[in-house]
């Protein structure tokens, strides 16, 4: 079994329990701890506080240690996550509960910083993106399955036994993590950790690609978590859906996720990497203005199209940067690199939360969707005047690297 396939099966278990977090934090809150709205909120921030905490550390801790030792470390401190969880639950103790949740974000942080570490190692820069789709639809199938199985369930399964199944998937990625072979180490002298992570992000900043990969990144997250939302009164009051749109249109991303990661892994090889950088923020610009024109005389599926779009575009799109990010960062530094990225991708989220809601509050959803539309074509737009426009191949960009020195 190749390393890809090793760490695309470590990578199903991974984002099994990854997702099983992320959904039923909130549904099981409120129906075992009986939470109020603002404990929900404090619990639903435990999982998304690893991303923010763990990433610049971990990344850090990838450039130096053994990655396969990483890998499994992961998939062990996910799976002690998820069973804690289950076990507070059990126990009523929500203080636990979010302990244990965060130890499994936590989890989550590593494998996917590592695994992004390991791909460069494993193939060649013509089968990079082919790679990194692959671990890719993991994230992508469990997005879409994940919400639909935990909200026929919810009811009538023991919250304890929805986390247990999280653990099964933790185990599950530790039997395939285990099985990776082991990576060199590019020795490297210590430094004091700040050095570290400022080198990191002055080499993002003076990057020709990386920068406006970033920003591109930080203006979408921001209009993603915005529409997030704002979609519910949205729906409630501007289109004058049934409520149960928002999770049909929540899995019609996921469904699109897949479609968009399975393309971009079969056809890579054959489109320009500038088209996908270009077509994944373009396609959302174009999708969250869909959002605009619907009103209470239109039907449901122009609501669920604009989200499949939103979903397809950047899942293409994500599989592109990240191949590009592994070909342009030196390998002492591709995991702060990587980890400085996900913690602006990260850090961008809540204040898009916020900014939606009040934007809603002072002036309505309509303005609440203009703010969206705009954020995702700043995104588009830094794509657009970059140098994302004019990369051709990966071969030729690993080219220019080398003779770059």
């Amino acid at each position: 079994m190749s390393t890809v396939r090793r760490l695309t099966g470590a990578a199903y278990g991974i984002h099994l329990a990854d997702q099983i977090a992320l959904v039923a934090v909130p549904l099981v809150a409120a129906l075992a701890f009986d939470a109020s709205a603002e404990a929900i909120g404090v619990l639903v921030a435990c999982q998304s506080m690893a991303h923010l905490l763990g990433s610049i550390p971990f990344g850090i801790l990838v450039d130096s240690a053994q990655q396969r030792s990483l890998a499994v470390a992961a998939t062990l401190i996910s799976v002690g996550g998820s069973f804690g969880a289950a076990a507070s639950v059990v126990a009523g103790n929500v203080v636990g509960f979010g302990t244990a949740i965060t130890l499994a974000g936590f989890g989550a942080v590593l494998f996917v910083l590592t695994a992004l570490s390991i791909l460069p190692k494993a193939v060649p820069a013509n089968r990079l993106a082919g790679a990194n789709a692959a671990i890719e639809i993991p994230r992508a199938a469990c997005s879409f399955a994940v919400p639909l199985a935990i909200g026929l369930v919810v009811a009538d399964v023991p919250a304890a036994w929805i986390f247990v199944a999280a653990g099964l998937g933790g185990i599950a990625a530790l039997a395939f993590a285990l099985s990776l072979p082991r990576f060199e180490i590019r020795r490297r002298r210590r430094e004091p950790l700040i050095p570290q992570i400022v080198e990191g992000g002055v080499y993002v900043l003076r990057h020709s690609l990386l920068l406006p990969i970033s920003l591109c990144a930080i203006f979408w997250n921001f209009a993603f978590a915005a529409l997030l939302v704002v979609l519910v009164p949205a729906i409630r009051e501007v289109y004058r859906f049934d409520p149960g749109t928002f999770g049909i249109a929540l899995s019609a991303f996921g469904l699109a996720a897949i479609c968009g990661s399975w393309l971009a892994g079969r056809f890579a090889d054959r489109i320009a990497p500038s088209a996908i950088l270009l077509f994944g923020p373009g396609s959302s610009a174009i999708a969250a203005a869909g959002l605009t024109v619907i009103g209470p005389g239109n039907a449901e599926p122009l609501l669920y199209a604009c989200f499949f779009f939103l979903g397809f575009g950047p899942s293409m799109w994500l599989i592109a940067q990240n191949s590009v990010r592994q070909l342009v960062t030196p390998g002492t530094m591709l995991g702060r690199v990587n980890a400085v990225i996900q913690t602006a991708i990260y850090g961008i989220r809540p204040l898009g939360a916020l900014i939606g809601g009040l934007v809603v509050g002072a002036a309505g959803p309509d303005s609440g969707l203009a703010v969206v539309v705009l954020a995702f074509a700043a995104s588009f737009l830094v794509s657009l005047f970059s140098g994302l426009r004019s990369v051709s191949s990966y071969e030729e960009m690993q080219m220019d690297v080398v003779r770059g020195g």
